[in-house]
């Protein structure tokens, strides 16, 4: 038999009933209002542009359905390369930045020289813009033409960017060096381990672990620098686009460029924050 609710309780669940009803209609109305501004906005862009005078010109220059397909064959096989070159230069900033953060967190007297190298070498080329590097690299070393060196601009194009992108994130991986509590360095020295133990066992894994999302944001700004290299002539996706419209004076290739790297960036971006929600999410969990 069930028990009859006290006279006291009825008020408050009538209190409680009506506060979802408010946060469920405010939550309906939110929406409501959300999609019909988005409308508005985005209708008035729409108007604004497909009412100026000069967008036929626009449209036969930028968005040409014949000049899409004629540019599209040579564009996407330039991306191929752009994707070959995004692959090869994360696998090796990853693994070349986390030897630079390794360098700069060690401790003592003994390790000072490798401690200086890898902030000399970070603040060289994190000052250094990144078109700059690739101009100076890509035609300065093989002009030395120095015996057994690579001339070959692909070659320079992908150094430079796994050097100067290594800079960054050798700081990333510090901030998660640094953010791994104190006890945990003592305790993995308590155990008899070396530092050079204590960092692949103890600190590493859990400074990774911390700076996930940040790497990751830093492949999506990869993948687009990488089209930076065509400066050296490589002809990758902006290059064959550029080589399409010094031929035809259209710039339809650009935007047959711009929709391949979108394809990559948009859906690397919604991982990344997810990624990032996630993360935040089980850490919460785990301090509650």
């Amino acid at each position: 038999m069930t028990r009859p609710a006290p006279p006291g309780d009825r008020p408050r669940e009538r209190r409680f009933a009506a506060t979802r009803d408010a946060l469920a209609q405010e939550g309906a109305k939110g929406s409501l209002l959300a999609v019909v501004s988005t409308v508005v906005v985005f209708g008035v862009a729409g108007v604004a542009v497909f009412t100026s005078p000069n967008w036929p010109r626009v449209r036969d220059q930028f968005f040409n359905p014949d000049d899409f397909g004629a540019s599209w064959p040579d564009v996407l096989d330039g991306f191929w390369l752009d994707v070959r070159m995004f692959v090869v230069a994360q696998i090796a900033i990853l693994a070349f930045a986390l030897l630079v953060a390794v360098m700069r967190s060690l401790r003592g007297p003994a390790f000072f020289p490798l401690r200086l190298l890898a902030v000399l070498y970070i603040d060289l080329f994190r000052g250094i813009p990144l078109i700059l590097a690739i101009l100076l690299f890509g035609f300065g070393v093989p002009a030395l033409d120095i015996s057994g060196v690579p001339r070959d601009p692909v070659f320079w194009g992908v150094t430079t960017l796994v050097l100067s992108y290594s800079a960054y994130t050798a700081e990333v991986y510090r901030s998660g060096i640094d953010s791994v509590p104190e006890s945990q360095r003592a305790s993995a020295r308590a155990l008899g381990l070396t530092q050079w133990q204590s960092l692949r066992y103890a600190i590493l894994p859990q400074a990774v672990r911390n700076v996930v999302p940040a790497l990751l944001n830093g492949l999506v700004s990869l993948q687009k620098d990488v089209a930076l290299v065509s400066v050296l002539g490589v002809r990758e996706a902006v290059r064959e686009a550029q080589i399409y419209t010094s031929r035809t004076f259209n710039y339809t290739s650009y935007v047959a460029a711009t929709v391949l790297f979108l394809a990559i960036s948009i859906p690397a971006a919604r991982f990344a924050d997810w990624y990032t929600a996630r993360d935040r999410a089980r850490r919460q969990q785990a301090m509650a």
